[in-house]
């Protein structure tokens, strides 16, 4: 997995600009849903617990600052205990994973803002905000950053959170997913994780790429119509394998390397391929390279 560097870090600032890149960031905004609140612009698991008229996400007064904040509590349910989470977007109440987020196209230095927490079994809760970017090659989305961390102890009054951003991509995202959770896999009624004011401080910049999978790559021929071979020469050890990808993101062609390191060639057989452009993609646990073909 590629590791980056931040080379520059500007000084780090709080301001009303920053807290408005998080939709509803300081959960003043709720909307009455029949016999209950959800917070504007947040997907929560209250739609799956409304028929037992428990609600795992409630509005909590006064706010730290404001009039309101959230309050996530895992809830017995019936004969299972329902995790307290809230997804800044769209929440798959099944999967309990994230559908969707928000436009967003910053580098920020860290993820912040106000909390009170604590457990009442052994399964810790989390805070995690990812930043992403669309991928129309692979078609699906390639993590840019995040900013991660799992809740330790208590906090049993309000307390101010910092959790700062790994980069693995010095692409600009445009896109986050915030995941708020009061326990983790296996939650006990009435942990709790209570938030407020979350915000984006700071911005990074001259991210450079200092552990690069590979230093370089040749395809040749290119074109190519029988055989494609790839000269490799890889930073780092680790697992790789290669991959012959079509222009609609599909992969036709795939080989694993297992673990490689310096000078490497590779043969490609594309003698049963179908003429066209295609792409050779390198994957390991320590990035990515892509390269453009052509078969005839």
């Amino acid at each position: 997995m590629t590791k980056l560097i931040l080379s520059i870090v500007t000084t780090v600032f709080i301001s009303l600009s920053s807290f408005a890149q998080i939709p509803n960031f300081s959960f003043e905004n709720w909307t009455t849903v029949g016999a209950y609140e959800i917070p504007n612009q947040w997907g929560t698991m209250n739609n799956t617990t409304k028929t037992f008229s428990v609600y795992t996400a409630t509005k909590g007064t006064p706010g730290n600052p404001g009039s309101s904040y959230l309050k996530l509590t895992s809830t017995t349910v019936g004969p299972t205990v329902v995790n307290g989470i809230a997804v800044s977007g769209k929440l798959d109440s099944i999967s309990k994973k994230p559908i969707s987020g928000f436009p967003f196209t910053g580098q920020p230095a860290s993820f912040t803002g106000k909390w009170q927490h604590m457990i009442f079994g052994n399964s810790q809760g989390s805070l995690k905000a990812t930043l992403t970017k669309w991928n129309t090659l692979l078609n699906k989305r390639d993590t840019i950053a995040i900013a991660a961390q799992g809740l330790t102890g208590m906090a049993m009054s309000w307390a101010n959170f910092t959790i700062n951003f790994n980069y693995w991509s010095s692409n600009a995202p445009d896109s986050c997913i915030i995941e708020l959770r009061a326990s983790g896999s296996n939650p006990t009624d009435q942990d709790y994780l209570w938030v407020d004011n979350l915000a984006f401080t700071g911005n990074v910049t001259g991210l450079k790429n200092q552990n690069a999978m590979i230093n370089s790559i040749v395809v040749y021929p290119n074109p190519g119509s029988e055989t494609i071979t790839l000269n490799l020469n890889v930073k780092n050890s680790s697992r790789s394998l290669i991959e012959l990808i079509d222009i609609s993101g599909k992969v036709i062609l795939t080989k694993d390397l297992g673990i490689i390191q310096g000078e490497n060639k590779q043969v490609i057989d594309v003698s049963t391929i179908a003429s066209g452009s295609y792409f050779i993609r390198v994957a390991s646990e320590n990035g990515t390279e892509i390269k453009k073909i052509i078969i005839e």
